[in-house]
């Protein structure tokens, strides 16, 4: 007699090999017929099976046998177009790879996002438990999949102009005949820190439902203060964001703002979705600041240099809903009217030996 349990996981298998059939033909191409050797005969001259396996490995995708038929047409396609640019001599290997796995990094993170959020909301409407949820999810991909791609595709057009308009407007007057200063980072920021208080207490009794909605909120929140401000998130650390702006005044409205803004929204958003649940979820959820005008190394869609320490350490001394600043910024906005600065005691900070913080904060309450 046949088993019904062994039945019904051959019938769910089956639906589940379907439902990646479909993905595939939706978002792949079509179907999976070529090996990773075939990639690489087929990208183009001068590339080879090695090149075909790094292109894979930069995509942060997993490494199939050279011989298993994992790859589409679309694949050949990807790796042709950067590989004709190295070739060609347009581009250096390094700078084709470094471009590769950034869009491996973030695509892979983007994705995770992604399916997560719809997960969570895919469980809430239709009352269903995580596992239950992520299958409908799972068999309605190929379906909103597309949809996902035009909404990337038209971000990052967007945001790619956004970020050309501002190069232009901050290096349109340098002359090629202007030498910078080799030993000094490339890029004037304003850079800081803003980061959750006493998130490892808040959160110690939240289940997993809370905890996301909390972490969501933070997020949330702490971009629309930033953007609106008109600086720009760099990443977000779980309970902590680092934020940049293109000159100190803005840095300093980012920052206060979010001192201001961010633990009354967290608190409001936490009164009417987590109402009588546990101390962590209810209360002030207020946040310390940190930032410093300084240079600062773009690379790899993250920041780098001493200021950036700085702010962080800046942060890490503040108090509860207030920002703290260096000397150094501190007499970069002295004369600005909006601002008070106040002087507090020598510091010794780790790694950066002992500094003056400056207490900023608005010179009246109408002040941006």
């Amino acid at each position: 007699m046949p088993d019904p349990i062994a039945a019904d996981a051959d019938r769910e298998s089956s639906a589940i090999d379907s439902t990646v059939d479909r993905l595939d033909a939706a978002l792949l191409g079509g179907n999976r017929t070529l090996t990773l050797r075939d990639l690489a005969a087929r990208s183009g001259p001068g590339v080879g099976l090695e090149d075909a396996r790094l292109f894979w490995a930069t995509l942060g995708l997993p490494q199939a046998d050279p011989d298993a038929p994992v790859f589409t047409e679309d694949d050949v396609a990807a790796l042709a177009r950067i590989s004709a640019l190295v070739v060609s001599g347009a581009m250096e290997r390094h700078t084709a790879t470094t471009l590769t796995r950034a869009l491996g990094h973030t695509s892979e993170r983007l994705v995770l996002w992604q399916v997560e959020a719809l997960v969570e909301d895919t469980a809430a409407r239709y009352a269903l438990d995580d596992t239950s949820a992520r299958l409908v999810v799972l068999d309605n991909l190929a379906e909103i999949g597309p949809m996902l791609e035009a909404q990337l595709v038209h971000s990052w057009r967007r945001h790619l102009v956004s970020y050309a308009g501002r190069m232009a407007v901050e290096f349109g007057d340098a002359h090629a005949s202007q030498k910078p200063d080799p030993t000094e980072l490339p890029l004037a920021r304003a850079v800081g820190f803003a980061d959750m208080v006493s998130f490892t207490r808040r959160t110690a009794e939240l289940g997993p439902n809370d905890l996301s909605a909390l972490v969501h909120r933070f997020e949330t929140a702490a971009r629309d203060v930033v953007t609106a401000a008109g600086g720009r998130v760099v990443k977000t650390i779980g309970d902590a964001v680092l934020f940049i702006a293109d000159d100190v005044v803005t840095g300093a409205r980012v920052a206060l703002g979010l001192a201001q803004t961010l633990g009354a929204e967290l608190d409001a958003e936490a009164a009417l979705q987590a109402a009588g649940l546990a101390e962590a979820a209810r209360g002030e959820t207020p946040v310390r600041v940190g930032f410093v005008q300084g240079r600062v190394l773009s690379r790899f869609g993250d920041v780098f240099g001493a200021s950036v320490n700085v702010a962080a350490r800046l942060t890490d001394i503040a108090e509860p809903s207030t920002v703290l600043t260096d000397e150094v910024t501190a007499a970069l906005l002295a004369a600005d009217p909006r601002y008070r600065l106040e002087p507090q005691e020598p510091r010794e900070l780790a790694g950066l030996g002992t500094i003056t913080p400056y207490l900023l904060s608005p010179a009246s309450p109408r002040a941006e």
